[in-house]
């Protein structure tokens, strides 16, 4: 039906199509983020709201290097997976630290092209999840070495100026 296939970007996988998605904005530019929870495709559609947790917000925390999702509500012990991309947040060696409710917990790595699947088990009434890595987006953008650039060759001239003024 397509000439170019690639127009299209990378198509998604089936754990992408029945997943759920935050869209998480950084400096205008949106990321997708895919999660779920196990039994998620297993769980009798009427009682869906019940029996699985319910993902508040994630943000990016630039200071810590580490992706923060605060949860509605976990009604009881539950897998959560999130497909965290390379360009939002990595860790080298592929070594995060992962953080609920302030307690470190162990948790599974899957490596894929330009992402990772991080699973977990989250406790019955978990508030708080961070997953720290070495790289967030935004750490240095564009935007901030311009402002920064700008700033220093300003207080340059300025000092020059005093300086040339005093002779």
């Amino acid at each position: 039906i397509f000439d170019d296939r690639n127009a299209f970007a990378q198509y998604l996988d089936i754990a992408q199509l029945s997943s759920e998605k935050y869209s998480l904005t950084m400096d205008e530019k949106t990321y997708d983020i895919y999660y779920g929870y196990h039994g998620s495709l297993e769980v009798d559609i009427k009682k869906i709201d019940a029996e699985l947790p319910k993902l508040s917000t994630m943000n990016i925390n630039s200071e810590r290097k580490s992706l923060e999702i605060t949860m509605e509500s976990v009604p009881s012990n539950n897998v959560l997976w999130l497909r965290l991309p390379l360009k939002v947040i990595s860790a080298e060696d592929a070594q995060y630290r992962l953080l609920i409710d302030g307690v470190d917990t162990k948790y599974d790595l899957t490596k894929f092209p330009d992402q990772y699947a991080l699973g977990m088990i989250i406790p019955k009434d978990t508030k708080h999840i961070e997953i720290i890595g070495t790289h967030v987006v935004p750490e240095f953008g564009v935007f901030s070495i311009i402002i920064l650039s700008i700033s220093f060759i300003g207080i340059i001239y300025k000092k020059n100026l005093i300086f040339w003024s005093t002779l």
